[in-house]
Formats: C-alpha cells, sequence, structure tokens
C-alpha cells in the first residue's frame, strides 16, 4: 500500500515524523521524556502494543531506548503523537502492516506544519491531504472515509502529557508542569 498526498510529493530525505514544528504547535523539549506508563496512558494503548510497537520498531522511543533487564524506555513528545496516531488508525480498521507503510511515508516527507496535514482513509489505503481542497477531491471521488487532523492529535496529546510526569534523559526524576508552565504555555499558543 503506497500512502499519497494529495500533490503526489515526496521528501528528498528522510525526516523525524512532524521533524519541523508547527506555528501553531508548541516546540517539545528533545531531552524530556514519558516513561511507558505515561507514554501508554497518553496514547490510550495497552503495554503490549506499546511494547510490541518499539520491538518491532514502529515506534520506537527516541529520548531512552531500554537497554536491558530494568531499564526505562523514554519517550518523547513526537513518539507519543505518533503512538496515538497508530491507535486511531488502529481504531478505524486500517492493518499494522498498512499504518507501518503510512509511519514510514509520513517520516519520508516530514511535515513543514502539522496543523496543516489530515489522513485520510477509506480503509484500506490512507492519503495526506494539505488543503481543504484535496480533502474535498478525496471525498467526491468517493474514497475517503474518515479523517484525523494531525494538528488536533498534537494538542490532544500536548494537554495530556501536562497533567503527566515527565523526566529528561539525563535521569533526573520526574515531574510535572506547574500550573504556572501551563498557563504560559497557553497564552503564548493563544497569543
Amino acid at each position: 500500500m503506497a500512502v499519497t498526498n494529495g500533490r503526489s510529493r515526496k521528501a528528498d530525505e528522510q525526516q523525524v515524523l512532524f521533524g519541523a514544528e508547527s506555528a501553531e504547535a508548541e516546540p517539545q523539549p528533545e531531552d524530556v521524556g514519558y516513561r511507558g506508563p505515561a507514554a501508554r496512558a497518553a496514547a490510550g494503548i495497552t503495554y503490549r502494543q506499546l511494547d510490541y510497537w518499539a520491538r518491532t520498531g514502529l515506534v520506537e522511543p527516541s529520548v531512552r531506548s531500554a537497554t536491558g533487564s530494568g531499564s526505562q524506555r523514554l519517550y518523547g513528545f513526537r513518539d507519543i503523537l505518533v503512538l496515538r496516531v497508530v491507535k486511531r488508525l488502529l481504531d478505524t480498521g486500517i492493518s499494522l502492516q498498512q499504518i507501518r507503510a503510512a509511519v514510514e511515508h509520513l517520516r519520508e516527507r516530514g511535515s513543514a506544519d502539522v496543523a496543516e496535514v489530515t489522513l485520510m482513509s477509506d480503509g484500506v489505503s490512507v492519503y495526506e491531504c494539505t488543503s481543504p481542497d484535496e480533502v474535498v477531491d478525496l471525498l467526491q471521488g468517493g474514497q475517503g472515509v474518515f479523517g484525523i487532523a494531525l494538528g488536533r492529535v498534537w494538542q490532544e496529546v500536548e494537554g495530556t502529557l501536562a497533567e503527566l510526569p515527565s523526566e529528561s534523559s539525563s535521569g533526573d526524576m520526574p515531574s510535572v508542569m506547574s500550573d504556572d508552565e501551563l498557563a504560559s504555555r497557553r497564552a503564548r499558543r493563544t497569543g
């Protein structure tokens, strides 16, 4: 299955999924991560899913991977964003094989503005739409059945993670953002 976008373009170089930050999305620190329980809670998935997807390379923790018995994986914000998108695609009946292709396509393409990307699917293929016209064209062709606005998923994950403990890659103790930090982030986003 090939994942396509409305303009049938691909990036020339591989990038991290959602590598460029959206103008509306707050950049996330790359050295801050979330342990498995927080990642699972934010993505709405089970431990088995999280472990299987990490072991098979679908979504590997970017902050710190497990290095043996007793070590803790640390998932970055983008990792959890991808986990949540994968979960939504699974919930709509897309096969894991097709989801792997969609995730790989998005990694290859990158995204200049994640808030502008909508993933559409007909239950078989996944399409990337970056404009309202592309969504309308897809729907008129009878192909689109559902859509996932990545900008909205970004906001949901950001809000959920604000309430969960995080830690830095250097091993600092887990922390939860204070109300002042949350208020400051919201003010920057809306103002």
